[in-house]
């Protein structure tokens, strides 16, 4: 947990050690925070930064979701090499279930999915959305303007490629905690 929140306190005060802090300066920190996952995983920490000049309205269902401890135990249900991981089933952890919000509107953007990319999954309507999401292993280009993007892993990377390979995965590995860095 120490190395995570450790990550966590370099990205929101990364500015600072470069340059005193000023009222924007600080704001941006805040911002950055705000939009900042710290996820702790059986195979080791990631982190993630949410999006939301992408696609606001899924950024701020993560938050909700990691607020309110939605993906603490959930496990990386489907898990295929080559292509992405996929976890956020709070409901039933297998790969039906969502939350107890509303799906959400597609927020497609030109931005590719690329090794580290984070997007939402969904069934086949563009707007059905909720709670899951997946990590990109490799190109995905294949998803580009078809799934939302919400974020990337700017560290921790080498964690999700040592989760357990399934579809469904068999003894799954899990998230074992998720938070918003601004809440730490």
């Amino acid at each position: 947990m120490i190395p995570v929140l450790a990550v966590a306190a370099l990205l929101v005060a990364g500015a600072a050690f470069f340059l005193p802090l000023g009222k924007a300066d600080a704001q941006s920190a805040k911002t950055d925070a705000e939009n900042t996952i710290l996820m702790e995983t059986t195979k080791g920490p990631v982190v993630i930064r949410l999006r939301p000049d992408l696609a606001p309205k899924h950024a701020e269902r993560i938050r909700q979701l990691t607020r309110d401890g939605f993906y603490n135990n959930v496990p990386f249900h489907r898990v295929i090499e080559g292509f992405m991981a996929q976890t956020g089933d709070g409901q039933y952890g297998n790969g039906t279930g969502g939350s107890q919000y509303p799906d959400l509107k597609a927020e497609f953007s030109a931005t590719p999915f690329k090794r580290g990319t984070v997007g939402m999954a969904r069934a086949s309507s563009p707007d059905s959305a909720n709670s899951q999401f997946f990590i990109v292993f490799d190109d995905a280009s294949f998803l580009n303007g078809q799934y939302t993007v919400i974020g990337e892993v700017v560290s921790g990377m080498e964690n999700v490629d040592k989760l357990k390979r399934g579809e469904p995965v068999r003894s799954p590995d899990k998230i074992i905690s998720m938070k918003v860095a601004a809440d730490k």
